[in-house]
C-alpha cells in the first residue's frame, strides 16, 4: 500500500526551498552544506532527505520555481489585447515584483546556474529564452524597423534584462524609488534606445 503524503507536504518542501535560497545567496553554493541548511531551518537531515536525494535537486528547485514564476508573470502581462508596449510595462513590473519577493531565489539563479548538472542547467536555460524570446516579439511588435537589422531585436531584449536583472545588487525597495517606478524607467530607456536603434 502506498504511504499518503502528509497534509503540510507543500509547506514543508517550500520552507526547505525558502530556507536554501536565503542560504546560497549568501553563503553561495559551493560554501553551504546540507547540515548548514538543516540548522538554518531548524531541520532535521532526514528531514530533508525525505524531499531530497541531494543538494543539487534542492538547488534546482530554488532556480526553476523562479524561472516558471517569471514564465507565468511574462504569459499573464502578454495576455489579451493591449497595446505591446503596455504589455512591455505589464511585464517590467510583474518582473521587478519577483525580483524583490524572490531576490535570494534571483540571486542564486544568476549566480549559481552552472553548479546544476547540464540537463537541468538546459531546462533552466530553456525557460531564459523563451522569457527573451517574449521580450523581442513585443520589442518587435512595438518597432517593426529591428527586423531589418540583424540581431537588434536580441540586443534589445538582453539590454532590457540587463537593465532590470541586476538590481537586486543594489536596489532598496525601502528607498525613494519604488520597484514600479524602476520597472516605469527600465521600459523608458529601453524603448528609447529601440527606437534609436531602429533609425
Amino acid at each position: 500500500m502506498a504511504r499518503t503524503q502528509a497534509a503540510d507536504y507543500d509547506e514543508r518542501k517550500e520552507a526547505i526551498v525558502d530556507t536554501a535560497a536565503a542560504l546560497f545567496a549568501r553563503e553561495g553554493y559551493n560554501g553551504a552544506s546540507v547540515a548548514d541548511l538543516a540548522k538554518r531551518g531548524k531541520f532535521s537531515k532526514s528531514l530533508i532527505y525525505h524531499y531530497y536525494q541531494s543538494k543539487d535537486d534542492i538547488l534546482f528547485d530554488v532556480m526553476i520555481s523562479h524561472v516558471r514564476a517569471l514564465e507565468e508573470a511574462a504569459k499573464e502581462a502578454t495576455a489579451g489585447a493591449e497595446p505591446p508596449a503596455r504589455k512591455l510595462r505589464e511585464l517590467a513590473h510583474r518582473f521587478m515584483a519577483l525580483y524583490v519577493g524572490a531576490a535570494d531565489r534571483h540571486k542564486v539563479l544568476l549566480n549559481d546556474l552552472d553548479h546544476l548538472p547540464k540537463a537541468r542547467r538546459n531546462e533552466i536555460v530553456a525557460v531564459q529564452r523563451r522569457l527573451i524570446e517574449t521580450v523581442q516579439k513585443l520589442l518587435v511588435e512595438i518597432e517593426p524597423a529591428l527586423k531589418r537589422k540583424s540581431g537588434a531585436s536580441f540586443a534589445a531584449a538582453m539590454l532590457f534584462f540587463g537593465a532590470i536583472n541586476w538590481t537586486h545588487t543594489w536596489f532598496n525597495p525601502k528607498g525613494p524609488v519604488s520597484a514600479g517606478a524602476l520597472a516605469e524607467m527600465a521600459v523608458d530607456w529601453t524603448l528609447g534606445g529601440v527606437r534609436k536603434a531602429a533609425e
